[in-house]
């Protein structure tokens, strides 16, 4: 990003899972748990919604990247693991949908211009963000999947499926959902999930050519726009089922949890 303008105001925040740094009007997000594939946990959550509260009211552009190999590996399921062992009915599964659907809305009905820097895999949770963004770009060697189904879960998780149909359409997402299977940077652009794949060496310029233009139009003009495309999107949408996201993982796992915990009961595991 160092070919955007310049401006006096910089500042670094590092967090535990997070990168944010602030260059003016660009406020650059940085999912920064590399070994983990910067998968997506409760604290994670927290700190990007800390970031997107608190970002500065002067902020035109948000880049959301991730540090290391890949984008972000989804969601972390020895937390689902250790919430179900806390929780067996999923309440705190239920606290963790609630928060990724507040992350994923403030991305989609932020002020400022989005955009989504994507490189390695981006899957699940991790694609979920990435298209709550409004502007997505991809290396020509990144690959996507939802593998939500194979693993036994619904497509629940920040509002991802009502995105997906109103961006890519009903027969190609149930396709995607059905089989699990990965895809392609080229193939997510026919589909509209990414506007533009470049090779990764080009991924910085490919984000500076979107937010340059964008740097110089009008706030008030720029806000408006942002208002409208989201009204007319969720127009589209027609209902919009996400507030049942975080209920319905949570009916799900606990009900596994509690075959799981049956069926060892049955052959003597659990006193």
């Amino acid at each position: 990003m160092s070919a955007l303008p310049t401006s006096a105001t910089y500042t670094v925040q590092t967090l535990k899972t997070l990168r944010a740094d602030r260059q003016g009007p660009v406020l650059s997000i940085e999912l920064n748990t590399p070994d983990q594939g910067n998968t997506v946990t409760d604290t994670l959550l927290d700190e990007l919604l800390a970031v997107l509260d608190e970002q500065d009211p002067g902020t035109r552009v948000i880049v959301l990247s991730g540090t290391g190999t890949d984008f972000c590996l989804g969601g972390d399921r020895t937390e689902f693991t250790e919430q179900l062992a806390d929780d067996p009915t999923g309440g705190g599964i239920r606290i963790s949908g609630t928060k990724a659907r507040r992350v994923c809305e403030a991305l989609t009905d932020n002020p400022a211009v989005t955009i989504a820097r994507i490189q390695g895999k981006a899957i699940g949770a991790g694609l979920a963000l990435a298209l709550a963004c409004d502007l997505r770009v991809g290396a020509d060697t990144a690959t996507f999947r939802l593998p939500e189904l194979a693993l036994g879960l619904p497509l629940a998780w920040g509002g991802l499926l009502p995105r997906l149909l109103a961006e890519v359409g009903a027969a190609r997402v149930r396709e995607l959902v059905l089989t699990s299977r990965a895809f392609t940077a080229h193939e997510a652009q026919a589909l509209s999930i990414l506007q533009n794949v470049v090779p990764e060496q080009e991924l910085d310029a490919a984000v500076t050519a979107w937010a340059k233009p964008i740097l110089r139009r009008s706030p008030a003009a720029l806000r408006v726009t942002k208002l409208l495309l989201n009204a007319h999107a969720a127009g589209a949408r027609l209902a919009d089922a996400t507030t049942l996201d975080s209920e319905l993982m949570a009916s799900v796992l606990a009900e596994a949890e509690y075959t799981r915990a049956q069926g060892q009961r049955r052959t003597g595991h659990l006193i």
